[in-house]
């Protein structure tokens, strides 16, 4: 009798885990926005940027318009020639005029720029700017860095120390082709330039600054480096990276027709570096593991800036 009525007890428990656990997913999707409007495909590629703004547009789509977004890593050349083609809808990281300014040329008369998403962003040579350890001596001083130099043209001098590496990120960016175009404007003979990933080079440059040896890495702002490690530019007087310039969001040709709502969201996203580097930040403290949770996480934060993209009725 005992054990009978310890069973029956137990399929009432296990109806009511049953009943409560379906309320709570009835309660969940019914506060989730509607699937509303076709997926917009944004393609991007593993840079830190790349990633904080595709997954950052992606969240604000799925979560505050119940717009369904799909996310495509791919390289830098096929993100151009994705969105030219019509394989994806859209591209968030087209740094202009300088950068991709190749990418530009082969692809923009395929693709609608709808404008600058940030602005004031640099590329260059970057080296660790103090001595490992503390960044002020016992009297106050700086200390001194392994490579104490200001300017690119002055890396001819140090190529021994360096081991004659500088060190990139994957072939494809930009940023790489800019710094073969260096080697040569500089007349640096007996460096090369380290092909990798991003990750791998700011792995190379945590390991340099722990052993306080020379380093020299390509770096763009912004990024989180910036903020964790004392960095500089090196001087660049024959302007071969260019100036400041802008990151702009393009789309494909007639997106505006077949998706007006997001068209609407990618035509008014735009933020400023201490914006994205606050999410380029808990993406890097997160490992990396899961950055459309930290993007999720930032337009929590940013409900103001949120706002203005998704315009007052949150469509258009």
């Amino acid at each position: 009798m005992i054990v009978k009525r310890i069973q029956m007890l137990g399929d009432t428990l296990s109806r009511w885990r049953r009943a409560g656990l379906l309320a709570v997913l009835m309660s969940a999707a019914a506060c989730a926005p509607a699937a509303d409007g076709p997926t917009l495909r944004i393609a991007y590629v593993d840079w830190s940027s790349s990633v904080a703004s595709a997954n950052v547009v992606c969240a604000v789509l799925r979560e505050r318009l119940g717009h369904p977004c799909e996310l495509i890593q791919t390289t830098a050349d096929a993100m151009w020639r994705m969105v030219a083609d019509g394989e994806a809808d859209a591209l968030l990281s087209a740094w202009l005029p300088d950068t991709h300014a190749d990418y530009y040329a082969k692809y923009g008369d395929q693709l609608t720029d709808l404008g600058p998403n940030l602005v004031g962003t640099r590329t260059g040579l970057v080296i660790p700017a103090v001595g490992v350890g503390r960044q002020t001596g016992g009297r106050g001083e700086r200390t001194q860095p392994a490579l104490d130099i200001d300017s690119i043209a002055q890396l001819a001098e140090h190529r021994q120390a360096l081991g004659g590496r500088i060190v990139g990120i994957d072939p494809a960016a930009g940023i790489m082709s800019a710094t073969e175009r260096a080697l040569d404007a500089y007349d640096l003979e007996g460096f090369r330039l380290v092909k990798g990933s991003e990750a791998a080079m700011t792995q190379s440059l945590a390991d340099a600054i722990a052993r306080n040896t020379p380093i020299v890495v390509t770096g763009w702002e912004p990024h989180w480096m910036l903020g964790r490690w004392s960095l500089k530019f090196l001087d660049d007087p024959k302007n071969v990276y260019g100036g400041r310039g802008s990151i702009h969001t393009l789309v494909r040709p007639g997106l505006a027709v077949d998706d007006p709502k997001a068209q609407g969201v990618l035509d008014r996203f735009a933020w400023g570096s201490r914006d994205m580097e606050q999410l380029l930040v808990w993406i890097h403290q997160d490992g990396g593991r899961d950055p459309y949770a930290q993007a999720l996480r930032w337009t929590q934060a940013n409900p103001r800036r949120v706002q203005a993209w998704i315009g007052t009725n949150g469509a258009d």
